[in-house]
Formats: structure tokens, sequence, C-alpha cells
């Protein structure tokens, strides 16, 4: 017998998948790809980049860019759909149900393999709890997996938005 061949965790042959999709991604900042996974079967795969027809970055430059936005902000600039929306989007589109799936997402730098932190923005964690989708798995820029149950999202959202309702109340008593 040969030497002891290592196979991938479950989540580092998702992740992989991950990789593959968001090397299609046009955008020139970031490229994200996200797989969703129910039953051990990929159903659904989406990268970020722009609404079908619309211009893409990779082809006329950044906005973002053009602006000095930090990563992370400025979402009004860009055309951008993101991985995570496009993943959902894609099964509702093939009539594949998410419900209980798990996302994979991964991310890197245009132009360098090395893994950058999926940290879905609010506007996707919206997306994926009322998707039903149960946990997201990414890598982060250590190559360390990171498990995140979706179910702590809802409670962290509604505590966002209490303390802000907070706050705007105080601001408009002054």
């Amino acid at each position: 017998m040969a030497g002891k061949v290592l196979r991938p965790t479950k989540a580092e042959y998702y992740l992989g998948i991950a990789k593959a999709v968001c090397l299609r991604s046009p955008c020139i900042r970031r490229q994200f790809g996200a797989i969703i996974v129910k039953d051990d079967a990929v159903i659904s795969a989406g990268y970020n980049g722009p609404a079908r027809g619309v211009v893409n970055c990779m082809d006329v430059g950044c906005m973002k860019d053009e602006l000095n936005l930090p990563h992370y902000s400025g979402y009004d600039y860009c055309p951008g759909v993101h991985a995570e929306e496009n993943s959902i989007i894609n099964a509702a589109r093939h009539g594949a149900s998410v419900l209980g799936g798990t996302l994979y997402l991964y991310g890197q730098k245009f132009g360098d393999s090395s893994p950058i932190e999926g940290k879905p923005c609010n506007r996707c964690k919206r997306a994926i709890i009322n998707a039903g989708i149960k946990e997201v798995v990414t890598k982060k820029s250590d190559g360390r997996i990171a498990k995140i149950k979706v179910a702590n999202w809802a409670e962290e959202d509604t505590k966002q938005y209490l303390d802000r309702l907070e706050e705007a109340r105080k601001t408009k008593k002054r």
C-alpha cells in the first residue's frame, strides 16, 4: 500500500469549489464565490458581479477605486450583486430550495489567490437569514476555517437596530 493520501475535509472541499467560482467574478477589487450545499450536494453557485447585462468594472474601471472608498462600504456606488445574493438568486431561478443548506463563501483580492475572510454585509446576512440557510462557512485570511450559525445574526441584527433606534431618539430630543 502506498503512502497515505490526505483527503480534504468537507469544508475544505466545498471552499475549494467556492474558490473556483470566485475566479469568474469581474470585480477588480475583491472576488468572492459562494456555493450552497444541501444534503451533501452543491445546489447553487454565485459570484460577485453586476446584474445580468449591466456593465462590469473589469471592462470600464471601478467607481469605488476612483473615489478611494474602503472595502465593505460604498455599496451605492457599485453595480455588483454579492456572491451570497447571487447563489440564493440562482437557486431560485432554477427552483432549488436552499432551506436548511450551508453557504460556503471564499474571497480573494483580484489577482491574488490568498484568501481574504468572507464577511457577509448586513444586506447579505438578511438575505441568508430569510432564505433559511443555517450555516455559513468561510476561510479566514490566515487559512483557518470559520463556521457561523446564521441564527445568531437575527439576534445581532435586532440588537443593532434597537441600539440605533435608541440613539436616533436621543439625538432627536437634543
